[in-house]
C-alpha cells in the first residue's frame, strides 16, 4: 500500500483549504476559465468558479470526486488543452519532476501556477532547525523555485507567507501550534514525517514534548507568540506563455 493510500483519511480531516493561500493560487491563475490541477489530492485550492479536471495518480486520494488516474509525467491530455496548470504542495514528490513541469507547460496555454517549497528554507521551521535536522538533508534534493521557474520558460516567483492559524495542516503549518506537531492523527497527513526514519522522527518528537512539558520551547520562542504570519520558504511559481 502506497503512503498516501496509507494517509488518504487523516488527509481529509487534516488537509482543508486555508483561504489565504487559496486566494494566492487563484490570483496566479489570472483570467483562465479552464485549468487542470496535478497531483490534485482530494481538491484543496481548485477554483470553484472555474473549470476544473484534476489529475490524481492515487485512487484513494480522488476517492470523494470525479478525477483522472494519471502521473505528473505523462498527462493523458493534448497540447495546449487548458488556460491554465495548477500544482500544489506536490512537485518534490514526482519521481521526475523536469519532466512532470515539461508536461505542465505543453497542455496549458497561457499560465502554469505550482506551489512549491524553497530548501534553502528548511530550518527556518524551528521543527527541522531544533528537532529533526535530518530533514534538512531530504529537502536539500527538492527541485528549488528557480530550478522550476527555469524548466517552465520564465516568470515570477512569489512568497507565501504562512498564517499562525493556517486551516491546511502540511508541514510548516503549525509553527505557532506546537503541540499539534505530537498529535499521531496530524502526523499522518504530513509526508515530510513520513519521509523520515521512524526512529529519528520519534527522538525529535520526544525531544519536543520533554520541552513543551518544561516550558524551554515557550521560553525559546516567545517572539512568535504576536506573529500573526512567517515566512518559511513556501513559493508560488507563476509562468505566463504568450
Amino acid at each position: 500500500m502506497s503512503l498516501y493510500a496509507r494517509t488518504a483519511g487523516a488527509y481529509a480531516r487534516y488537509r482543508a483549504e486555508d483561504p489565504r493561500i487559496a486566494a494566492a493560487v487563484h490570483d496566479g491563475l489570472g483570467d483562465a476559465r479552464t485549468v487542470v490541477n496535478v497531483g490534485a489530492g482530494m481538491g484543496a485550492y481548485e477554483p470553484r468558479d472555474r473549470e476544473v479536471t484534476s489529475v490524481e495518480p492515487e485512487p484513494a486520494m480522488a476517492q470523494s470526486r470525479a478525477s483522472v488516474q494519471a502521473r505528473a509525467e505523462a498527462l493523458p491530455f493534448d497540447d495546449d488543452a487548458f488556460d491554465a496548470a495548477m500544482a500544489v504542495l506536490t512537485i518534490h514528490h514526482w519521481t521526475d519532476w523536469r519532466a512532470g513541469a515539461a508536461e505542465l507547460r505543453r497542455v496549458a496555454r497561457h499560465r502554469v501556477v505550482i506551489l512549491t517549497f524553497d530548501p534553502a528554507w528548511s530550518r527556518a521551521l524551528w521543527l527541522v532547525d531544533e528537532y529533526l535536522p535530518e530533514l534538512a538533508d531530504i529537502e536539500a534534493h527538492f527541485p528549488t523555485p528557480d530550478q522550476v521557474l527555469e524548466a517552465l520558460g520564465g516568470g515570477e516567483i512569489r512568497t507565501v507567507p504562512i498564517s499562525h492559524d493556517c486551516r491546511d495542516g502540511f508541514f510548516g503549518a503549525y509553527w505557532r501550534r506546537p503541540h499539534a506537531y505530537l498529535d499521531p492523527d496530524r502526523q499522518q497527513a504530513i509526508s515530510a514525517l513520513a519521509m523520515l526514519d521512524p526512529a529519528i522522527r520519534e527522538r525529535g518528537l520526544t525531544a519536543l514534548a520533554r520541552d513543551l512539558e518544561s516550558g524551554a520551547w515557550a521560553e525559546r520562542h516567545a517572539d512568535l507568540t504576536d506573529r500573526m504570519a512567517l515566512d518559511l520558504g513556501y513559493r508560488l511559481v507563476i509562468a505566463r506563455h504568450n
